[in-house]
């Protein structure tokens, strides 16, 4: 592998047409799904979005490899520009930067970057809808819902709950994102942002694309919405178990204190942002079970309780790893 970067290598990269032809990169961060990863790359191979394209693998396993190998192995196979880059430091946050600035360097044309994960299958008129919504609305940031595909489909109508619902649902403008599973920015927006594009030290708790979106705002970039650009995500059977989704709504509920604290320091700002969290909790029984009788999921009942809790939780410091052991996650 040759080095590109400090904790950065390039592990493949291949070039039927000239780099300056690319207008579109998809990135896609991968750690230890190979087969789900091939799977993802055949929905992405398989988009016309109307211009040239090309394809960024970030490996996260620089132990494994599987993915690398993998990714490499399917590109090897297709008339294709294609980059797999290998991220040494372990984390999302340093998958994503790593491939966002892959792209930004080996495509100079580049007008915009979309990313989808490795455990999502691509609708096919995805990165089309995603580019329409874009040119429609002028939005300097697109996303698109991901709908959850469960591998136990009895447990299907937890599609209702929210950690497992998408934000919005109707296309056009919308205040903010807030996932980077399912999104395409401009490149306007990673060549002024500073870098590291999503902070590290939301590696392992998630949140760190909450953060950058958060940041986006605040220099002036604005946000829409992709009904119609949609993915599946698989949804492996442990993540519908009732300990890993309270664990995800105390999550929730910690980073959204976390970032408030950015967004307000200081002690009149912590003061407000613990008093909103208490006020989430005394609602949250009557929230809860208003979500009950909606969905008629009985799981949703305890969801702003766990949410207000973690927001509390993260007062002293007690935020849940859930990406530091991803056999668990």
């Amino acid at each position: 592998m040759t080095p590109t970067a400090p904790h950065v290598s390039m592990f493949h990269q291949q070039a039927p047409d000239p780099a300056d032809s690319v207008e579109i990169v998809v990135t896609l961060p991968t750690f230890r799904r190979p087969e789900h990863l091939v799977k993802t790359l055949k929905t992405v191979l398989s988009q016309q979005p109307g211009c040239p394209f090309a394809i960024v693998v970030m490996e996260n396993d620089a132990e494994g490899l599987a993915g690398a190998h993998a990714a490499r192995d399917f590109f090897l196979q297709h008339r294709v520009n294609a980059l797999i880059v290998v991220a040494h430091d372990r984390g999302n946050c340093h998958a994503y930067n790593a491939g966002w600035t892959a792209a930004l360097s080996s495509y100079p044309q580049m007008k915009a970057l979309a990313v989808i994960d490795d455990d999502e299958v691509a609708a096919p008129s995805w990165l089309e809808n995603l580019i329409s919504v874009h040119q429609q609305t002028g939005a300097d940031l697109v996303g698109g819902p991901q709908l959850p595909d469960f591998e136990d489909k009895a447990r299907s109508a937890l599609k209702q709950h929210p950690v497992f619902t998408p934000h919005y649902d109707t296309s056009g403008p919308v205040p903010i994102l807030y996932s980077s599973g399912n999104v395409l920015i401009s490149s306007t927006v990673l060549r002024r942002m500073p870098t590291p594009f999503l902070d590290p030290a939301f590696n392992f708790t998630g949140g760190g694309d909450s953060d950058f979106y958060r940041r986006c705002r605040a220099e002036g970039f604005c946000f829409a919405w992709a009904n119609d650009a949609w993915v599946t995500e698989t949804i492996p059977a442990r993540r519908t178990e009732g300990s890993w989704i309270r664990a995800r709504s105390l999550r929730t509920g910690a980073l959204s204190a976390q970032l408030a604290h950015r967004a307000r320091p200081g002690l009149a700002g912590r003061i407000r942002t613990i008093g909103h969290s208490l006020l989430l909790l005394a609602a949250s029984p009557f929230r809860g079970l208003t979500l009950w009788r909606r969905t008629g999921v009985a799981p949703t009942v305890l969801f702003h309780f766990h949410v207000a809790i973690g927001r509390l939780m993260a007062e002293f410091g007690l935020i849940n790893e859930q990406y530091r052991n991803p056999e668990k996650n």
